[in-house]
């Protein structure tokens, strides 16, 4: 499944990517002094505001041209660090994103968590592998806020996936839904032209008593 994502941003085909950052995030997140994993991150402005937060925050990105563009377009300069996965390490800030496969990631742990773009991307046969992987990075009361989408796929079909809310809580069962709304003028121009009139953003946010 990583030649599409790498091939959309090479043609610049991203359509997911919030340039002012989600607001969801703004509103529900309440956590400082974590660390924070970021998994699938694209150059999202929020690693940027998760740090503001007092945070040291990491992301996992695929796409080396998406990891150029998040430091390049906010003039952040950066080392780089060898590894399994190319570590790009923001000067004077507290961010560092990696570039490479997530399954291959292994610098946990992480007392925090924020998925808005990662589970919703992974197609059905994969979403079990993926969440055993996110866990096996995070600590046992790691919080969480995770961002899934809920939609009529019959009319439409992902990336971004629709994911029941039975099925998120089959991987997560201590997160609590907290918010939705209709997402659907943020939605991808495919589900509009299918006619789909309605796509719901999910808020999901950890509960007291660990994953």
């Amino acid at each position: 499944m990583t030649e599409p994502w790498l091939k959309r941003w090479r043609e610049g085909k991203i359509g997911w990517h919030e340039a002012e950052g989600n607001l969801s995030l703004h509103k529900y997140w309440t956590e400082c002094g974590k660390r924070v994993l970021v998994p699938l991150c694209g150059k999202t402005v929020d690693l940027i505001w998760l740090e503001h937060q007092g945070n040291e925050v990491v992301g996992i990105e695929l796409s080396e041209i998406a990891v150029k563009a998040f430091f390049d377009e906010n003039k952040i300069a950066y080392s780089l660090i060898e590894g399994a996965l190319t570590g790009y390490v923001a000067k004077d800030r507290s961010i560092t994103i990696y570039c490479g496969d997530f399954f291959e990631f292994t610098e946990g742990p992480f007392d925090a968590y924020y998925d808005r773009g990662a589970l919703i991307a992974m197609p059905t046969g994969v979403r079990k592998a993926y969440v055993k992987h996110a866990k096996s990075l995070l600590t046992p009361n790691a919080a969480q806020l995770i961002i899934s989408l809920e939609y009529d796929d019959t009319i439409a079909t992902g990336p971004p996936f629709s994911i029941p809310a039975r099925e998120v809580l089959a991987y997560w069962p201590n997160l609590e839904r907290v918010h939705a709304h209709d997402d659907i003028d943020n939605g991808p121009p495919k589900f509009r032209k299918a006619g789909l009139d309605e796509m719901i953003e999910v808020v999901w946010r950890s509960q007291e008593g660990g994953l």
